[in-house]
């Protein structure tokens, strides 16, 4: 079969890596793809969300199945727009991609479905945010209700903190429209993990746990970004919790949503606090994770196109799903400035180096293939990734890797699975 995918981060080049090793596929596609990417897939220079651009390109080269990787497509409406032109296409519809694309209608979901989550009030008037500010306290988390590259939550410690969040998201507007409305919300304490699911509606699969770490330094301090390293699995989900999760978050929202007659078919993403009261959604997404699929998928034997495939059909109780007890880690490189601004265009080295290594893969995010040399082209540049047979190992295995990878303005979080190394 041919097959498409849509993105061009490192999730992306993990998927791709991934679908490559399907006996099921014949060739592969990916727009608009990246420089890692462009070594086992051919790349098309069609933007992720040029829909009409990607429709033409499916019908034109008779794509049997179309991959989307971000979210900002799946919002938009790329799976309905497939749909109705016959073309198969793996992830939830326009409606469905609104548990992602706006905090307000995931918040309502979870309160409607009894999922646990954190309490939580709506405004679109700035005035009436700060005087519930004031009235409830400190900590306390700010959200753009829309997308925003993963960057739209504040956890505020101050009064001046959290109206400096209210007033960049609704009067300076950093996040566009995505900040016309705002939610407000308890700040949960715990350790984070996430947990994402196959679903065809009806039935649920669920893939390892695994563990982000979003803050740009060291100790998970600074600002927040698309995330810097993730392990799988995590060790704070237990076999107790993680049955928990599925029985408490996953099954009655999938199973609410299927009596109002929405089928989610596709991948949900469940970002969650793993509190004294038990798991806690923090937030959904529609898709893979980034960088958690860089985490997940090296340990995954299962064919991953028969999984999208059982999804699509409605039959994913016939698919079980096998994986490597080793455990992976990865670890993103990202270039000097990020989150904020940063340059591009800088020669990477060493990446010819790293191929030779057993159980390691380089996963692409940020970078352009130019005259036969790799040049950074983002800010999460790399995501260095190794098996391993315990947390620890991976991490050691990881970093030398890391080691070995120089550019100019080069920079990573050292400490990339310390919460699990703690608790060995």
């Amino acid at each position: 079969m041919k097959v498409l995918v849509v993105g061009s981060g490192g999730r992306e080049h993990a998927l791709v890596w991934k679908i490559a090793q399907s006996k099921l596929v014949k060739k592969l596609f990916c727009a608009p793809g990246n420089g890692g990417i462009a070594e086992i897939a051919e790349i098309v220079d069609i933007k992720q969300e040029d829909i009409e651009g990607l429709v033409r390109f499916a019908k034109d080269k008779r794509i049997d199945l179309t991959v989307v990787g971000p979210e900002a497509p799946l919002v938009k409406g790329i799976v309905d727009r497939f749909s109705e032109e016959g073309l198969r296409v793996f992830g939830p519809t326009k409606e469905l991609s609104q548990l992602e694309g706006s905090k307000v209608f995931a918040k309502e979901m979870m309160k409607r479905f009894g999922a646990p989550t954190a309490d939580f009030k709506v405004f679109e008037n700035l005035d009436e945010a700060k005087k519930y500010i004031k009235q409830k306290g400190v900590p306390i988390v700010v959200k753009a209700d829309g997308l925003a590259a993963g960057k739209g939550v504040i956890v505020a410690k101050t009064q001046d903190e959290a109206t400096d969040a209210i007033e960049r998201i609704m009067v300076r507007k950093e996040f566009g429209d995505s900040g016309k409305r705002i939610v407000i919300e308890e700040c949960l304490e715990g350790d984070e993990a996430s947990i994402l699911v196959f679903s065809d509606g009806k039935t649920i699969i669920p893939l390892d746990s695994s563990q982000d770490h979003k803050r740009i330094f060291d100790g998970d301090k600074g600002s927040n970004t698309g995330g810097m390293g993730a392990y799988s699995p995590a060790p704070i989900i237990t076999e107790k919790i993680f049955k928990e999760i599925i029985e408490r978050i996953f099954r009655p929202v999938i199973d609410g949503l299927a009596k109002e007659n929405l089928f989610f078919k596709g991948v949900l993403y469940g970002g969650l606090m793993i509190t004294k009261d038990g798991p806690k959604v923090l937030e959904f997404n529609v898709r893979f994770g980034d960088p958690e699929t860089q985490a997940i998928i090296p340990r995954m034997k299962t064919d991953l196109i028969e999984e999208m495939e059982a999804c699509i059909e409605k039959r994913l109780d016939e698919i079980k799903i096998d994986w490597d007890r080793r455990a992976c880690l990865s670890v993103v490189i990202a270039s000097k400035g990020y989150p904020e601004k940063y340059e591009k265009g800088k020669e990477i080295f060493g990446l010819e180096e790293i191929k030779k290594l057993k159980d390691i893969m380089v996963f692409h995010a940020g970078t352009v293939q130019k005259s036969g040399k790799f040049l950074t082209n983002g800010g999460r540049v790399l995501g260095v990734t190794a098996l391993g047979k315990d947390i620890k190992e991976a991490k050691e295995r990881a970093y030398r890797a890391v080691e070995r990878i120089d550019f100019d303005g080069k920079y990573y979080r050292s400490d990339i699975g310390y919460r699990a190394i703690q608790n060995m």
